[in-house]
């Protein structure tokens, strides 16, 4: 089964399973665990990829009208 995002993913508690997000988005409340790191994981990982966010794309910038003219 191929994963939604890739095959290579660093696990992260922001994407666990088991850690919700605080408002403040420092820190992460895992039920096994206790106040995490987003960046930090541990050996109880489960990776949930309806918490993964997009990156956002950067708008290019410096365009004429001659550029999209044929």
């Amino acid at each position: 089964m191929k994963k939604i995002f890739g095959e290579n993913i660093s696990p992260k508690c922001i994407y666990c399973e088991t850690g919700t997000n605080t408002k403040n988005g420092k820190e992460v409340l895992c039920r096994r665990m206790g106040v995490m790191q987003p960046d930090s994981s541990c050996k109880k990982f489960k990776y949930d990829p309806l918490k993964r966010q997009p990156e956002v794309l950067k708008m290019l910038s410096g365009f004429k009208e001659e550029d999209f003219s044929l």
